[in-house]
């Protein structure tokens, strides 16, 4: 039989085992939850429409072109198009690039133009079309089919958008040809919409 003396001894150093592993374990758990209080919360994210992928000027937006990403709110551009689809590029987009109202065919695009108004414009030739790039500047000649003469209806007009012909339609009044958008001063407004009806019209790159 254990003497009393020896066995009180085994007892204490089995509880002092215990107490140093439990104390051990209390502070852990107390490291952990401070830890957990001093962690900074996550940074703050908005949804934001971009391009799901590279996408060209005169593109029809559809709903496989678009997905949402997360950017921080001082970092989200002016002016985001909540719901784009449906609408046409004026400009190529980047994949992952915010979908913007200035890169988007509308009145958004004489931003910083303020003299001009974004004006749909059907030049007959859909080839003379594919030599545009946005951006150009342009003349704009209308012939007299009857061979009466020419004149410039409009000079050093900004080529803001070249819609897709899918993106387009086909000419509500039946005439051939491609619309391009462009940026027109009011006087020039009228005079490019009555030679479009009776008239042959042209362009040709300004010199200015």
């Amino acid at each position: 039989m254990l003497a009393p003396f020896h066995s009180r001894g085994l007892v204490r150093r089995a509880v002092l085992r215990r107490r140093r592993l439990l104390a051990a374990l209390l502070t852990a758990v107390a490291v952990a939850a401070g830890l957990h209080a001093v962690a900074a919360p996550p940074p703050a994210t908005v949804s934001v429409v971009v391009a799901a992928r590279d996408l060209p000027a005169g593109a029809e937006l559809g709903p496989d072109d678009l997905v949402t990403a997360a950017f921080a709110p001082d970092s989200t551009p002016d002016d985001v198009v909540a719901d784009p689809a449906g609408r046409t590029l004026a400009a190529p987009l980047r994949r992952g690039e915010p979908v913007t109202d200035v890169r988007l065919v509308g009145p958004q695009l004489t931003e910083g133009l303020p003299d001009l108004t974004a004006t749909p414009v059907r030049l007959p030739d859909a080839g003379m079309v594919d030599l545009l790039q946005v951006g150009d500047r342009i003349d704009l000649v209308a012939a007299d089919p009857r061979g009466s003469g020419a004149e410039t209806v409009a000079a050093d007009a900004p080529v803001l958008a070249i819609p897709s012909e899918a993106a387009a339609g086909p000419s509500t009044t039946g005439l051939p040809g491609r619309l391009v958008v462009l940026g027109l001063d009011q006087d020039a407004v009228a005079t490019v919409a009555a030679a479009g009806v009776d008239s042959l019209v042209t362009f040709t790159w300004s010199g200015r």
